[in-house]
């Protein structure tokens, strides 16, 4: 299949090499100012001085990605992408309309993860590597291009066959033939994870920065009341799929006590079990010399490492306390464990001392979490968290639920508990996750 760029668009003339060498020279000399600018915040300690490290380091790897593309500019296709690059892979594709016949680059093939020697997948069959709630994004995208004849700009997530998941950047256009008709169509790929995350990690200093502690104050209003959940002691550390998971929308969030009250070693988590099953957790850790950033991380691996050796929800609160003896850290208290199965919505979940989870459906909290295993609907809301709520702080988030079956999302929810259940409904800190269930997507319409 020829490329359309030769036979439907004039040929560019590259620029010439000197005035490469000096956009080259030019990125290279920012780059030194601001990694001295980046020196300059000292040892990065504190919110403020996270978030500038965090923008800094966000820079630096654009620009060293500029200096390389400058360099691939001026030399041509280098033979393999540099390591870490936040725009490391760009592969591109063309899906021919009247053949059915589709190309694809060797990039593409790495970023998809998939054999080089096998054949590229038509366009009635990609979205198959789609996650399934990204598909109906991809289909408006690819109809709009052709049939309007919009140029294609979007993101979507995509599995790869050892499971993982690349978010990927398209931009395509349509190639028409001598008669004006749509022949095929064109479309570049760029692998933009490590983008995505570095931005989240300026995101996430940002937030600490504004919603971080404000100093102590005596007084009756001595505490200060945060409106919005903040990045836990451990964020750092240890990702939380703020993406999602199959069939699920996702939030979670710590809300710190009142500077009298106790701290510990609260935690959350989502993360994979068999296949597309979720596991949703949530607890705290007691103890005098709890660190509460070293602490839950290391609970959160431990967990990790447990479902995926195969653990499953109920056997877990065993299993975790067996695994932490041999370890420096308090026993885990107030923890739930919640398996999902996005194929049949069916939740299942076992306690360790922990406050059962609640679940809100058309407006009212259902009490169907009472038993072990729930069939779950789509709109369904699912509100895990630690015991460190007052009696009347898990009275609030019933109260709440017509507003939060009324949110838009996850992250909607998480808002709405933060702002409502305050200081005063806290004996220390807590943590609360949130789950959406999602409605299913069917196969993607052929385009």
């Amino acid at each position: 299949m020829s490329s359309h760029l030769s036979t439907d668009h004039p040929a560019v003339q590259p620029p010439g090499r000197g005035s490469v060498e000096a956009l080259i020279s030019q990125a290279r000399r920012l780059k030194g100012d601001v990694d001295a600018v980046r020196r300059d915040q000292g040892d990065g300690t504190g919110p403020r001085g996270r978030w500038h490290r965090a923008l800094c380091d966000l820079a630096l790897h654009q620009l060293s990605d500029l200096d390389a593309h400058l360099a691939q500019l001026r030399d041509g296709p280098a033979p393999a992408p540099r390591p870490g690059s936040l725009l490391s892979r760009v592969g591109s594709a063309e899906w021919n309309l009247l053949t059915d016949e589709a190309e694809w680059s060797g990039e593409l093939f790495q970023i998809l993860g998939r054999d080089p020697a096998a054949a590229p997948l038509s366009l009635d069959e990609f979205p198959s590597l789609v996650l399934t709630e990204d598909r109906p994004k991809l289909t408006s995208m690819v109809t709009d291009c052709l049939v309007d004849g919009r140029p294609i700009d979007g993101e979507f997530r995509v599995v790869r066959p050892d499971g993982t998941v690349r978010t990927v950047h398209m931009m395509g256009e349509p190639v028409l033939d001598a008669d004006g008709s749509t022949a095929s169509m064109w479309a570049v790929l760029r692998d933009v994870g490590e983008l995505r995350r570095s931005q989240r990690a300026v995101s996430e200093t940002r937030d600490s920065l504004r919603h971080s502690p404000l100093p102590a104050r005596t007084g009756p209003r001595a505490a200060v009341e945060p409106r919005e959940a903040v990045p836990p002691p451990w964020h750092g550390l240890l990702r939380f799929p703020h993406q999602g998971r199959p069939g699920l929308d996702l939030a979670a969030g710590y809300l710190p006590a009142a500077a009298d009250t106790p701290r510990c070693g609260v935690w959350y988590d989502a993360c994979p079990l068999a296949g597309d099953e979720t596991l949703l957790a949530v607890g705290d850790l007691t103890g005098a010399d709890t660190d509460p950033a070293q602490g839950p991380a290391m609970v959160i691996g431990a967990l990790r490492g447990l479902t995926a050796a195969g653990t499953r929800p109920g056997e877990l609160p065993g299993r975790l306390a067996r695994l932490l003896r041999s370890t420096a850290l308090p026993p885990v208290r107030g923890a739930v464990y919640c398996g999902y199965r996005p194929g049949s919505r069916t939740l299942t979940w076992a306690q360790a001392d922990g406050p059962a989870p609640l679940l809100f459906r058309d407006g009212t909290e259902t009490g169907q979490t009472g038993r072990t295993e729930t069939d779950l609907q789509a709109g369904d809301l699912l509100v895990l968290h630690t015991g460190g709520l007052v009696p009347a702080g898990r009275q609030r988030l019933l109260a709440l639920a017509p507003r939060l079956t009324g949110a838009r999302s996850a992250q909607e929810v998480l808002s709405i508990v933060t702002e409502e259940v305050g200081e005063s409904l806290r004996r220390e800190d807590a943590c609360v996750l949130v789950a959406r269930v999602t409605p299913r997507q069917g196969p993607a319409p052929r385009t």
